[in-house]
């Protein structure tokens, strides 16, 4: 059977880049009628941020990554696990992995390493002021035995458990998207397996997982294939099977470097605050280095299970585009009918209520990318910002004919019974045309008016959302401003 696993450490939120690997496991496992399973690799207690594997389990349940096994939040937002392989927490294991590194010592294939965190120290800088590169030198792999049992018997001496690397030869394996990989033996360190305080290193704790749990394809980042070799060496040393690896492409930056949030966010949870859908982000991210056979681009969940394929993953890495992001997210939204996409602004945000929210949404859900745009725009709407009289003169204008402008509308628009953007719009062109003005002396002037701003929603539809009182108050300030500044 098809068994592929997601196995976040709990060191943080959930990783843009997680995101994918989680949703690559997951579609490859489901087209093949796999199994998808999540672990949780939290050895490495000095990185532990406490409540982050609630976070990345809910994370991973909004996204719609529903896994066949290990845990996940119930309804009363307690962790509990599923699946006849667990504990699927690798800090419960801990038994497990120490009973298996002392396999390895009684196989030959691992030894105990006495040597002093001092000690290690010192070789580790004279190898940098050799310019050699830092690694262990194995002089307790050449121990006698009876040094060894002497120093295991005496507790001052505290140990871990180091694997025994082949002194020479090459490990070589096929890799899905990057075909034939190769490694020389001799690069590679003799690492510890099982540090001295009992817990495990990531190492020895994915490897024994990763088979006790029947896993049969890795799908993870690039940044893991240099650790490849040293988990098929303990493969090996165990007499198993290794599974089918496949290494995705780095996620960049716009200027190709590493994805990281000095230039700008990298949670999935900062993408679900903003108002992204899980759809858009789903969608978006599947395409980071993944190309289908056609030029589509817009994939729902059933869909990608029926197209991914792993052979059509590139290798080069992989740009991150915001621009592109809210360009999908634009797409789900328009998707959306009037009544969904106002229950999701609603859920978005508490400060606004249902009918505000239709009447911006009847003529800005176009110019939506994202649900948290919706209090920016109302902000922007109701709260006029505050400006030079300069703003309100087009270039192609000047002060009197402004005024002017400014003057008819306010007089024309007062006489208004229906106050709707079609009847503005009509209202406000016949100004123009009757009163012998252009665009630029009229419309260009009521819409800062009305906004303050340069750039903004036409005229019509801002006074449509405002109101009629409301929309008069601000042209009545901006004549005020116009008369009383000296331009």
């Amino acid at each position: 059977m098809i068994k592929t696993r997601f196995a976040p450490s709990p060191t943080g939120y959930l990783h843009i880049g997680g995101l994918r690997t989680a949703l690559y496991n997951y579609l490859f496992a489901k087209q093949n009628q796999g199994k998808f399973f999540l672990r949780i690799e939290d050895t490495d207690q000095t990185r532990y941020v406490a409540g982050a594997e609630k976070a990345l389990l809910l994370t991973l349940q909004k996204m719609g990554l529903k896994s066949d096994e290990g845990p996940r939040m119930d309804k009363s937002l307690r962790i509990k696990e599923k699946g006849k392989n667990g504990p699927y927490f690798q800090s419960k294991r801990l038994k497990i992995y120490q009973e298996y590194a002392q396999k390895l010592v009684e196989k030959g294939q691992a030894y105990y390493c006495f040597c002093s965190e001092e000690r290690l120290a010192d070789l580790r800088a004279k190898q940098q002021a050799n310019e050699q590169p830092s690694r262990y030198d194995g002089l307790c792999r050449k121990l006698s035995e009876n040094v060894m049992k002497s120093k295991l018997q005496n507790p001052i001496f505290k140990f871990v458990i180091r694997l025994k690397v082949p002194e020479s030869g090459e490990v070589v394996f096929k890799d899905i998207i990057r075909g034939e990989v190769k490694f020389q033996t001799e690069d590679i360190d003799d690492q510890i397996l099982l540090k001295s305080d009992g817990f495990p290193t990531y190492h020895l704790a994915v490897v024994v997982d990763d088979h006790l749990m029947g896993v049969s394809h890795v799908i993870r980042g690039e940044e893991w294939l240099s650790s490849s070799p040293k988990h098929i060496l303990l493969y090996e040393a165990f007499g198993w099977t290794p599974p089918q690896f496949a290494h995705l492409p780095l996620l960049l930056n716009k200027d190709r470097s590493k994805l990281s949030k000095r230039q700008g966010d990298v949670a999935v949870e900062d993408y679900l605050n903003k108002g992204y859908l899980p759809e858009a982000l789903i969608n978006y991210v599947a395409l980071l280095g993944w190309h289908p056979q056609d030029d589509r681009e817009f994939f729902s969940p059933k869909d990608l299970i029926k197209e991914f394929d792993l052979k059509r993953v590139q290798k080069a890495g992989a740009v991150f585009s915001l621009e592109k992001l809210n360009w999908f997210n634009s797409y789900y939204l328009k998707q959306k009918s009037e009544k969904e996409l106002i229950k999701l602004c609603q859920e978005f945000t508490s400060t606004l209520d249902k009918k505000l929210i239709k009447n911006i949404l009847s003529s800005q859900r176009d110019r939506l990318e994202t649900l948290g745009q919706i209090q920016i725009l109302a902000e922007s709407l109701l709260k006029i910002a505050d400006y030079q009289p300069s703003l309100l003169i087009f270039k192609k204008s000047n002060k009197e004919k402004t005024k002017k402008g400014l003057e008819i509308a306010l007089t024309d628009l007062s006489s208004l019974k229906r106050w709707n953007r079609g009847v503005i719009k009509d209202k406000l062109e016949r100004m123009v045309k009757n009163n012998n003005l252009t665009n630029s002396d009229l419309f260009w002037p009521v819409r800062v008016a009305l906004s303050g701003q340069e750039k903004s929603a036409p005229p019509e539809e801002i006074m449509e959302i405002i109101g009629k009182e409301e929309g008069l108050k601000r042209m009545r300030k901006a004549i005020d401003k116009i008369k009383n500044e000296t331009l």
